[in-house]
């Protein structure tokens, strides 16, 4: 059995929206608390609560609270789980020498929404014909309309209520028994980059996917939107006398909202083309290869002239593409392989002749002109050419693979049939 989310949009009336409110208030109060309390008894004892103690001093909270006994019990456990979730994580991270990143009070904007842990416990859904649309009921609220539609039925497991831009959302998991995915049966590799989103080299020729830059199409509106926000709030601050905690009016909370949906349109114009893009390559190819992208390393250093490309490798998202490309790749049963980076390198290495070149290449040069067998292409083409080379090797049964490819692969042909895609280090 396997688990898949499927987020339906809620429509409530304007009862209910005040009710949904009114709990993601309470949430937000409940898990500043219960931070709040953590810290105060780290520093009492030099030992902060477990998330069981803290389970137990919730019913003590509830008796206390109407409007915490008001709401369901799980619901309010799942609000503690993420404030133990959110230690466990920064005890992980002090370990490991990383940057530790302390849970953090969170302010009503900023609060997603809550959870429910069991279908049928303060929440229950209810799907329309043919698993189209359908009802949530949830405690204290009533039922609400969703649209939506799952891609592959389940039955219901838990369920998230968040809350963004000013529309609410359910993010239901289910718990199906199998994926169906169609598996293609081309080979090809591919190169990420910003000028093409993706470089693909088949041996038929070469193709390429246009890079949408849905952030750059929007950036002079989102740049308007939040000079207007900001000089909104520094006459709030001007006319209250308050750096924080000032009052905000309907003209400065409209602003606000407008930003917000702009930035959330962006985010999910990217989310939709990640998603039919690696749709679509796991549709067309059994075998697919592409480069590790260390996406940290690349953003991390260059300073304020590299200012716009971080932002155009974040607004392009590649590790979420691979992790897309990767899942749907194990869910349609595909070949699919990352080649190492640092031993491969595919931006230096030219493809004809394997050969790399005596002086390294720049982020600059968008020529591929090899000194040793004169191949001349782009930098993307001679990049894909060169993961697309690594893929056949390994297809031929170059050691290392982890699996037999004979067994899958033949006459050119990817084998359409389900198969157990090897462990991919990460």
């Amino acid at each position: 059995m396997a688990n898949r989310k499927v987020t339906y949009r809620m429509y409530p009336n304007a009862a209910q929206e005040e009710r949904l409110l009114e709990m993601l208030g309470l949430h937000q109060r409940l898990y500043n608390t219960a931070l709040e309390e953590r810290i105060r008894l780290y520093q009492e004892t030099g030992k902060g609560p477990s998330f069981a103690a803290q389970c137990k001093a919730l019913t003590q909270w509830r008796k206390a609270s109407a409007g915490l006994a008001g709401m369901n019990a799980q619901s309010e456990q799942v609000t503690l789980k993420r404030i133990d979730l959110a230690f466990q994580h920064f005890f992980r991270r002090v370990k490991n020498g990383e940057k530790p990143g302390f849970p953090r009070f969170k302010s009503i904007r900023r609060y997603p929404g809550w959870g429910y842990k069991t279908h049928g416990d303060g929440w229950k859904f209810h799907s329309g014909e043919a698993g189209k649309h359908g009802h949530l009921y949830l405690q204290s609220v009533g039922q609400i309309p969703v649209r939506g539609k799952a891609r592959t039925p389940g039955q219901p497991v838990t369920c998230e209520v968040l809350h963004k831009a000013g529309k609410w959302y359910a993010s239901v998991t289910l718990e199906v028994e199998s994926i169906q995915r169609e598996c293609g049966t081309r080979m090809g590799a591919f190169d990420w980059g910003l000028t093409e989103f993706l470089t693909i080299a088949t041996p038929q020729g070469m193709e390429t996917v246009a890079n949408p830059r849905h952030l750059r199409n929007q950036l002079a509106e989102l740049r308007r939107l939040g000079r207007e926000v900001s000089r909104k709030i520094r006459m709030a601050q001007c006319l209250s006398g308050k750096q924080k905690g000032f009052p905000v009016s309907a003209n400065l909370r409209k602003a606000i909202q407008h930003l917000s949906r702009l930035h959330a349109k962006v985010a999910l114009q990217r989310k939709d083309f990640l998603h039919q893009t690696s749709a679509r390559l796991i549709q067309q190819f059994g075998a697919i290869a592409t480069e590790s992208l260390a996406v940290k390393n690349m953003v991390s250093n260059g300073g304020s002239h590299k200012k716009g490309l971080n932002r155009e490798i974040h607004a392009a998202a590649p590790a979420a593409f691979l992790q897309m490309v990767r899942t749907k790749a194990e869910e349609a049963g595909s070949w699919y392989e990352e080649a190492p980076t640092r031993e491969i390198k595919p931006t230096q290495r030219c493809h004809a002749c394997w050969q790399l070149p005596d002086e390294k290449k720049k982020l600059s040069d968008r020529q591929h002109q090899c000194p040793h067998c004169g191949a001349s292409c782009g930098r993307d083409e001679n990049a894909a050419m060169v993961l697309l080379r690594w893929l056949e090797a390994r297809l031929a049964g170059e050691s290392g693979s982890g699996r037999e490819p004979s067994e899958v692969w033949s006459g050119g042909s990817f084998a359409m049939s389900k198969h157990e895609t090897h462990a991919i280090a990460v």
